[in-house]
Order: structure tokens, then sequence, then C-alpha cells
């Protein structure tokens, strides 16, 4: 059974991705853990308290990994571990998939410097940050969600949109009408 990882960090979005982790848990059997900076519990912009299940030296370790899944959160700071990380997957050709302020991690990888991306982050949002922009803004597309090869990048709003197409990249459903019904039940008003 294939690894997603996730990374948490104080403050994430925990919204934006739980849709994601329960059918990729629930449906496609796969194991979910989470990744983070240190052991020390995290509190999300819900304010819930997640606990990493690894730190990155461990979750380097692993070798069966199918994907990353990095969820918004604030514009901030990238340690190298994180960075190393994404690049080594990268090489492996593994899923990296980021939604909303999410891609800022995979720009400062260098990742998005020949992919196309979308994100949540806009220039005028970086400016009144007084922060170096980590996007390439040249390969920045204005859509929900952008696949370019086994990076997927999503706005926040999109996190349903998103959800679906990382059910696609991973093959969570096999059988079309089973996913046509989840969609039509998460949409259905």
């Amino acid at each position: 059974m294939g690894k997603i990882i996730c990374f948490i960090s104080d403050e994430f979005a925990d919204f934006e991705i739980t849709l994601a982790l329960h059918k990729i848990r629930n449906v496609g059997k796969k194991d979910v853990l989470t990744v983070g900076y240190s052991e020390e519990a995290i509190v999300s912009e819900s304010g819930l308290t997640y606990k990493p299940d690894l730190v990155f030296h461990e979750a380097m370790a692993l070798n069966d990994i199918e994907g990353l899944l990095i969820p918004g959160g604030p514009i901030r700071n990238q340690k190298q571990e994180l960075t190393d990380f994404i690049i080594k997957l990268d090489e492996e050709s593994k899923m990296l998939a980021a939604i909303c302020n999410g891609p800022q991690y995979l720009g400062r990888a260098g990742l998005l410097q020949n992919r196309r991306f979308t994100t949540s982050c806009s220039v005028e949002r970086i400016t009144q940050l007084h922060v170096e922009d980590p996007f390439p803004r040249d390969n920045y597309v204005d859509k929900r969600v952008v696949q370019d090869g086994h990076v997927l990048t999503a706005k926040g709003r999109a996190f349903v949109d998103f959800s679906f197409e990382i059910f696609d990249y991973l093959g969570i459903y096999a059988d079309e009408n089973e996913k046509r019904e989840l969609f039509r039940d998460i949409m259905d008003r």
C-alpha cells in the first residue's frame, strides 16, 4: 500500500485537504501520514491541533511514497528539509499536489520554473507582505486547478475540484460512475 504524505505547519488550512485525504484513505486504501518540521503539535487555521506522524528525516527514509499533499496557509519561510523532500519526490516523479498558498513551497524548491501552476496568492498580496515572491509569474495560469505532469496546483476555493484531480491522478475511482455519484452528492444543492 502506497503512502500519501501531507505536510502540516502552523495555521495550515486543514479544510482544503479534508475531502482529498478522506477519500484517499477510505476509498483509495492508501496510508496517509502527516509530516512536520518537528514532533511538536501544530494548530491549524481552523483551531484544531494536529501532531505530525513523521519529521522530514523519517519521511526521506520511506520508499513507498506515492505523493505529497501541501495545504495552504500563510506565506512563510521554508526550511531546507522541506525543499530537499520536494526535490526528492520530484526526481522520482511522485505526485506533488499543493493548494491555495501551498504552491509557495514548490516555487521555492524551483519546481515551478518550467511548469504551469496556479495559486491563490496574488502579486498584490506578496507586495503587501513585503516578501520575495516565490512564484515564477510567467508560468501562472488563472484557473481553479492546473496539472502539469505530476505537479497539481489549485486555488483555495477549488478544494473539491482539487480533490477530484488528485483522485484521477491516483486512480482512486476505477469506475467512472462511482466518481460521478460522489461528485453529484457533493455538488448537489
